[in-house]
């Protein structure tokens, strides 16, 4: 089994930081080495002078010009919008799914159709640099074979579950199923795909998630069941993927209409079990480690306090609130509540497939949040929504996530385009090597487009999609 050294400028955060402890986390090395086992696992990283000897004969890569940095991780991102992106509904979230993205969803029963969007899918993630995703599934079930597929023959990370919905009207019903189904077809897919390339969750690259599309496409007894499903695999390490008070509308929106159907006291209750009238205990909860919440834009502090109590994390996705007009996440708040923050595109809601278009868009939407709550993100702490908080919103940090030695080497290769080079080399620049070193990352993840991720690789390999 043979050994390869990278050599290029790295980024990373190193350790186990929180995101209020990513600056003290971030490491820059210039003059850097990547030392990759034949096992797939970073055994150095560090100054290229600093390299064990015993690595002198190892395969050498020179990435001059170039920059090392952890895969980027999607944790919110609809596989069967691949083709919906910029779809104009004429109005928010609850208009857009009737009009645009239901019927979209519904061309997956074709399953030509399904495998076209399945490669186009995975093209364009790894174009992107997304190395690892929580992707929200599709309703039919041979789209999500497809998915799978398509995701182990690229070498790619995925943690993906069938779309749930029990209740819809119109435009929504070729994507409903019968009570009984929705839980007979998730346990299938559960038994025929989570950890189906090992074996075993641990060493994995497929997982799969249960997937309640939101509260309004389910009811009840649909999340009673699914309680019950999650607490007889949640040892197997099946995940749980939904959205959270994305839309606040007064009567109309998203988290009204909830409140209002269940007689619910915050819309976070329909997923804790407590979903009948007056949150009162149902069923199970659905919250936990490995639970991932979209959006939580419009939280209560109760809310947060117990998504934070529960280790469940969010998916934050700035590009998305900003196209479908959902408001901004309130930065300070979220993150003093202690919850674990992540990256999601939310493409097809989002309009972007790359996690540094998610980054910009969170720095510039939290700088201008009105008064005392406006605050300017640090680049160390974008590189952790879309790398470290990733991992651990996907409960899998101690794999993936930055480039400590021991890690799984999930890694990107980036040669700046250009445009990006050109600003990186004439940029004013401090004196002070810290604040350089945060200007460049900062230009680095603002800057990064498609045509500057040269090489991606995923446990050592380097990935290509055909």
């Amino acid at each position: 089994m043979t050994d390869h050294v990278h050599h290029g400028h790295v980024f990373h955060l190193t350790g186990s930081p929180l995101i209020t402890e990513s600056i003290g986390a971030l490491v820059s090395i210039p003059d850097g080495a990547l030392v990759i086992g034949g096992d797939g696992r970073i055994k150095y990283c560090g100054e290229r002078d600093g390299v064990p000897a015993e690595y002198a004969d190892a395969v050498r890569h020179e990435h001059r010009d170039a920059y090392l940095i952890p895969g980027f991780v999607d944790t919110h991102i609809h596989y069967p919008q691949t083709f919906a992106g910029d779809s104009y509904g004429g109005g928010q979230l609850l208009e857009w799914l009737d009009h645009c993205i239901f019927p979209s969803e519904a061309r997956f029963a074709d399953p030509g159709f399904a495998r076209t969007a399945a490669r186009e899918f995975t093209r364009r993630r790894t174009a992107a640099g997304t190395t690892a995703m929580m992707a929200f599934g599709s309703a039919f079930p041979h789209a999500q074979d497809a998915l799978f597929t398509e995701t182990l023959a690229a070498g790619l990370r995925i943690v993906s579950g069938r779309g749930i919905q029990t209740v819809g009207g119109g435009s929504a019903r070729p994507l409903l199923t019968s009570e009984e189904d929705a839980i007979r077809l998730t346990r299938e897919e559960i038994d025929r795909w989570h950890a189906a390339d090992t074996g075993d969750p641990a060493t994995s690259l497929v997982h799969v998630a249960i997937v309640p599309r939101f509260s309004l496409s389910v009811t009840p007894e649909t999340l009673r069941n699914l309680g019950e499903l999650y607490d007889e695999y949640r040892d197997r390490g099946v995940y749980v993927h939904t959205h959270l008070n994305e839309n606040n509308r007064p009567g109309t929106g998203e988290i009204d209409t909830t409140r209002a159907l269940y007689q619910v006291e915050s819309y976070l209750d329909t997923y804790d079990g407590r979903f009948l009238p007056g949150s009162r205990v149902g069923g199970k909860s659905l919250l936990g480690r490995r639970t991932i919440l979209a959006h939580a834009v419009h939280c209560r502090d109760d809310e947060l306090a117990r998504m934070a109590e529960t280790g469940t994390s969010i998916a934050h996705c700035p590009i998305s609130q900003l196209f479908l007009g959902s408001g901004t996440m309130p930065w300070k708040r979220t993150v003093a509540a202690g919850v674990n923050l992540s990256a999601g595109t939310d493409f097809g809601g989002g309009d972007e497939w790359l996690i540094p278009r998610v980054l910009g868009d969170a720095f510039k939407q939290h700088i201008s949040e009105p008064g005392d709550a406006g605050v300017s993100l640090h680049p160390a702490e974008m590189l952790f929504l879309g790398t470290l908080g990733g991992a651990r919103a996907l409960d899998m940090e101690e794999r993936f996530g930055n480039l400590d030695a021991g890690k799984e080497a999930d890694f990107l290769v980036v040669r700046p385009d250009e445009a990006l080079q050109a600003r990186l080399d004439n940029a004013v620049r401090s004196d002070d090597p810290d604040l350089a070193r945060d200007q460049t990352l900062f230009t680095l993840l603002m800057g990064i487009r498609e045509s500057s991720i040269a090489e991606v690789y995923v446990q050592g390999r380097r990935v290509r999609v055909g």
